[in-house]
């Protein structure tokens, strides 16, 4: 059997063609492996050294050092970084909030300093007395003060920051839950309420946003009964209020916590005996309250006494049908 090229019919002596049989591509010779696990071994090498580096250079005890994470080793850094702008080495009269421990003891609350962006640039180590949390944990949460607030208070804080960094000197004070440190909450309940009282002032002249802090004292509200106490029902004042909160109905107990017989106060406004810089924040829990929220809205808040002076008190308050029911906690 003859064999045609299947091209030109010529005879061939098996089955293919005369022209020039293109082979299949070979594959290129692949390029040589090249492993990048020891750059980036070396790499790794180089940051965990530096931050050996930098962490040693922080001011704080062996111990203290051996503790921290690579996080708090950063965060630590930057707050100290923010805190050598503000305060020079070099800066006088006054070269930055770092008052001893002795002097610490006696404060009701701790230092906080903050910067013209509410970055936290110091607080004092009594921190741990009042929150359950080290400088080093408050810093693992986040480096501004809006960071360690109850969420529903950042947005009044903003305010009340924004208008103290307007007028230079202006006092202003705020009231949140800090946040604390999970034992805290186990044994009191929850978070604490503190308020927030300082002011911004310009460190060094010409004034500027690098030059401005608010220097602040937080100091509790209230001082957490004994755990024998923590239930006890003698601080709690229950009040049933209109949609407009008028008072409705109030326990016999507001005659002790706040010198108040409940005839008189029945048929009056509950923002009648409200501090005047606490009344928005009521105002917020009132709407978050008639928007039909999930739950209880907590708001800490305070109420002028009989003998006008001022009492804090911690509000839950809920829809119940056609009124709100409120529960107030007297904090001492």
């Amino acid at each position: 059997m003859t064999i045609f090229c299947s091209h030109c019919h010529r005879p061939l002596q098996t089955e293919t063609s005369c022209l020039p049989r293109v082979d299949k591509q070979a594959p290129s010779a692949s390029k040589p492996f090249r492993s990048t696990k020891g750059a980036s071994k070396a790499r790794r090498d180089q940051i965990n050294a530096e931050l050996q580096a930098l962490r040693s250079l922080l001011p704080i005890s062996v111990q203290e050092k051996e503790r921290l994470s690579y996080l708090h080793t950063m965060a630590l850094v930057c707050l100290r970084l923010r805190g050598a702008q503000l305060f020079p080495p070099d800066s006088t009269p006054y070269a930055g909030p770092v008052p001893g421990a002795d002097l610490l003891s006696l404060l009701p609350g701790f230092l906080l300093v903050l910067s013209a962006d509410g970055k936290l640039v110091y607080i004092s180590e009594n921190v741990a007395q009042v929150l359950g949390l080290s400088v080093v944990e408050m810093l693992a949460q986040g480096d501004t003060v809006f960071d360690i607030l109850d969420g529903q208070a950042c947005e009044e804080a903003r305010r009340k920051l924004l208008l103290a960094r307007e007028e230079p000197g202006r006092e202003v004070t705020f009231v949140s839950e800090m946040r604390t440190s999970k034992a805290f909450r186990l044994q009191h309940g929850g978070n604490r309420a503190v308020a927030v009282c300082g002011r911004f002032t310009v460190l060094r002249w010409p004034p500027a946003p690098s030059s401005t802090a608010f220097l602040a004292l937080c100091t509790p509200v209230a001082q957490f009964p004994a755990d024998s106490d923590a239930g006890s029902q003698d601080d709690l004042i229950q009040s049933t209020h209109f949609l407009d909160m008028t008072f409705a109905n109030v326990t016999e107990s507001v005659t002790y916590h706040l010198g108040y017989r409940r005839e008189e106060l029945i048929g009056q406004s509950w923002y009648s005996l409200l501090h005047p810089e606490d009344t928005e924040r009521a105002a917020a829990q009132h709407r978050a309250v008639g928007a039909g929220a999930g739950g209880p809205v907590p708001a800490v808040l305070r109420v002028l006494r009989r003998d006008r002076r001022w009492a804090w008190l911690r509000v839950l308050s809920r829809r119940d049908g056609g009124a709100i029911a409120c529960s107030s906690r007297c904090l001492r």
